[in-house]
């Protein structure tokens, strides 16, 4: 099986291909779990929402993302990626998915938030990597980026979640900070449960000892089990456990 694909629109299906050469302006990646992933729609749909703003062709992208069923395995784990180029070719990789993670440790990144384009995943793709690799150096699992006042926003692959007592927090929507899918399934559970959510954007020590989340399509909920960087204390991942139980739940 090939692992790389680009969208042929003459003969609409996708079609085994090299590594592209042209820089990436949009992607969109999810948990593909023997077949099964978690809401796939809301990641189409941010994805033709990007691409649209882009100029994209919106019936090439659609034809592609109905496409992806003839080429997406059904058995094993994967976390597949579509891309559009800056070129305007759409290309899938598929990449054999890591075991789930239940906790992180988490490196607050000292210095401010160095992306110009934080509310798209995409071009900034290569420098969230080299975020990363600065947390590995660090101890940590992911990258904490702040905005230039000191407030958190995210993670470098994932979105920021917390508790305080009996209460959810998050980020605001209009943060500059990617919307995140399954953040938006975790927010979708909380308004179920008649949970309260409060919005803000937390300075380090609001999240002292508590419990906190970093949230993305490849894990679903990590805990934070370690900070770097500040000396945080973590809070116990009490819940974690039952809300990763629902979000299993909407795998279909």
């Amino acid at each position: 099986m090939s692992d790389r694909f680009s969208w042929d629109p003459a003969a609409a299906c996708w079609i085994a291909a090299e590594q592209p050469q042209s820089a990436v302006a949009l992607a969109d990646s999810w948990l593909l779990d023997q077949g099964r992933t978690t809401r796939l729609d809301l990641h189409r749909e941010r994805f033709r929402d990007g691409a649209g703003e882009l100029g994209a062709d919106s019936v090439q992208v659609g034809q592609a993302w109905d496409g992806l069923e003839a080429v997406l395995p059904a058995s094993g784990r994967w976390f597949p990626r579509v891309d559009l180029l800056s070129d305007g070719q759409l290309t899938l990789a598929l990449r054999p998915a890591p075991a789930r993670e239940q906790s992180v440790v988490a490196w607050l990144m000292p210095e401010p938030d160095p992306r110009k384009l934080p509310r798209r995943k995409g071009p900034e793709l290569e420098l969230l990597g080299e975020l990363r690799a600065q947390a590995r150096e660090h101890g940590a699992g992911e990258a904490v980026l702040s905005d230039g006042e000191g407030h958190l926003v995210e993670g470098a692959y994932s979105s920021l979640l917390w508790w305080e007592g009996e209460r959810l927090c998050a980020v605001p929507d209009d943060a500059p900070a990617l919307p995140g899918i399954t953040r938006s399934l975790l927010l979708e559970i909380a308004a179920e449960d008649g949970i309260d959510v409060r919005y803000a954007l937390p300075t380090p020590s609001e999240l002292a000892g508590n419990e906190v989340w970093l949230v993305g399509s490849l894990h679903g909920i990590r805990a934070v089990s370690e900070w770097v960087g500040d000396g945080l204390p973590a809070g116990a991942p009490v819940r974690a456990p039952a809300w990763q139980q629902r979000l299993d739940q909407l795998q279909g």
